[in-house]
């Protein structure tokens, strides 16, 4: 009896589907920052929830790995997966040539454009009225908004913040211009102060960015099956229906004014 049992546990020691059976079962470490609702945020009893949670619980489902959501400070986000203490980051994070350098990416899942706010005595009707002197632009540290500001409006004044609620009060109180982020963020923004601002919608870069899900380099087997999830996930229905759940308002704006959806 000893003997036939020892021979079944060195059987499954040997057969490489049992081998890695202890690798697979793994939790999926999933980095997101919180603060970008309805794509990731958290409940009143600060449990995450919102469409990447969604995603990343579906992900998890399909790798059969269980998954624990660190909510990250966004520019902790990448030193974080660097350093193993993550192993993915799902946080709406575009895709650019810039982070390529030290992290990878999969396939797009989504995709979104930059857009402004600005308040109603700025005079800003485009990016075009950005670039001048003696305009101040706001922008959050390290965002791909930060970035086009850095690339393209070299004749404004940039504001650098940490936070978009800070952002947002600069528009509001004046001291800004124009706050560049993503049109969904911006819509939001709008949406929730009506009387002191104005949301220009329409992408202002002539091609969109498309977010990823961000793995550390020389990770092939889990890109490709990351990347096998997402095709699975747009064929099934998967991305539509998140959009149902969370998204029905802001698809219907965007069908309005003619710009692309996320999904």
């Amino acid at each position: 009896m000893l003997k036939s049992f020892i021979s079944f546990v060195l059987l499954l020691a040997l057969n490489p589907m049992f081998a890695n059976a202890g690798t697979n079962t793994k939790p999926l470490k999933v980095g997101m920052e919180l603060q970008y609702p309805p794509f990731e945020m958290s409940t009143k009893d600060g449990t995450p929830s919102g469409i990447s949670v969604d995603l990343a619980k579906a992900l998890g489902k399909y790798l059969g790995r269980k998954v624990i959501i660190q909510n990250i400070a966004w520019d902790g986000l990448i030193p974080s997966l660097k350093t193993k203490k993550i192993d993915i980051i799902i946080s709406s994070m575009t895709i650019t040539d810039k982070r390529k350098k030290v992290i990878d990416f999969s396939i797009p899942y989504a995709q979104s454009d930059l857009a402004i706010l600005t308040n109603p005595t700025s005079g800003v009707k485009s990016v075009k009225d950005l670039n001048q002197k003696g305009k101040v632009v706001a922008v959050k540290k390290g965002t791909t908004g930060n970035i086009y500001a850095i690339e393209h409006l070299k004749k404004a004044k940039l504001l650098i913040l940490d936070k978009e609620s800070s952002a947002v009060l600069e528009v509001i109180q004046k001291r800004a211009d124009a706050f560049i982020y993503d049109q969904l963020t911006i819509y939001r923004d709008w949406k929730n102060h009506k009387n002191t601002t104005v949301a220009l919608l329409k992408p202002i870069t002539k091609k969109p960015g498309y977010w990823g899900i961000a793995l550390r380099q020389n990770e092939p087997e889990l890109k490709a099956k990351i990347n096998a999830f997402i095709k699975k996930a747009k064929s099934d229905g998967t991305f539509d229906r998140l959009a149902y759940k969370y998204l029905k308002d802001i698809k219907k704006t965007f069908i309005k004014l003619n710009i692309p959806f996320f999904f």
